[in-house]
């Protein structure tokens, strides 16, 4: 009779219990507590999508740009190179030497001159139009790059925020109850907390992934750039030539 009874009260106590795994603690807050953690949740979950996005096309992008510069330095005319990409450029250092070839042809069309003057004038704008290219290739790579970094910065303080809110309401049920036993007071604070956490779970990844995906995409702005100075070098030893 005395273990029926005891377990009846250990029973009793473990039901009577708050649930403090993470959807009860999510549960347990207030509405503005669960509006931090729905948006640090969301935020999280974006930030994968575009961490994983842009790995994965970093690494076709640069397979793909060994890829022609392979074809490039093959010993092919640049006719026939730009004749074989066609108007519909595959990858950025593609689109840059399209751009470059079509003002080429089309001065070459339009004036048969090779004066001082005239040969200048395509070099600046050969120049201008591969930087342009590049310049616009790029704004395409780091779309959304923007949101990592402001989730990396925001989500701790936004985490605080909902911890700190949900503090002051702990608090504010301690003071109403006048109990500040730890059955009590533990509930409130953990409630509180996991805002916090689910803040450094957006913020650590955005950040780290930051670092790495700019490093990548400053290294490939610069292949762009490298490859525009050779191209642009190719142009101007033919430009010579027809002098």
């Amino acid at each position: 009779m005395e273990n029926n009874a005891v377990e009846a009260v250990t029973m009793a106590g473990s039901v009577a219990g708050p649930d403090l795994t993470m959807l009860g603690l999510f549960l347990r807050a207030d509405i503005i507590v669960q509006s931090v953690m729905i948006g640090l949740l969301f935020a999280s979950v974006w930030c994968w999508a575009i961490i994983l996005d842009k790995y994965f096309r970093m690494r076709k992008l640069n397979k793909m740009a060994d890829k022609f510069e392979d074809k490039f330095w093959s010993g092919q005319s640049l006719d026939q190179l730009y004749d074989a990409q066609g108007n519909q450029p595959e990858d950025p250092m593609s689109a840059v030497f399209v751009t470059a070839m079509r003002e080429w042809r089309r001065t070459q069309a339009k004036s048969r001159n090779s004066d001082d003057v005239m040969r200048t004038r395509l070099q600046d704008r050969i120049d201008r139009v591969m930087q342009i290219t590049v310049s616009r290739e790029m704004d395409r790579i780091e779309k959304n790059m923007t949101f990592l970094a402001s989730t990396g910065s925001t989500a701790p303080f936004i985490g605080l925020f909902g911890t700190v809110w949900g503090i002051m309401n702990a608090f504010t049920a301690i003071a109403n109850t006048k109990n500040t036993t730890l059955a009590v007071v533990a509930p409130g604070i953990a409630e509180a907390l996991f805002a916090t956490a689910l803040g450094l779970v957006a913020a650590i990844p955005a950040v780290v992934a930051y670092n790495k995906l700019s490093r990548d995409m400053d290294r490939y702005a610069g292949r762009l750039d490298s490859f525009s100075g050779e191209f642009s070098a190719i142009l101007s030893r033919q430009l010579d030539e027809k002098k």
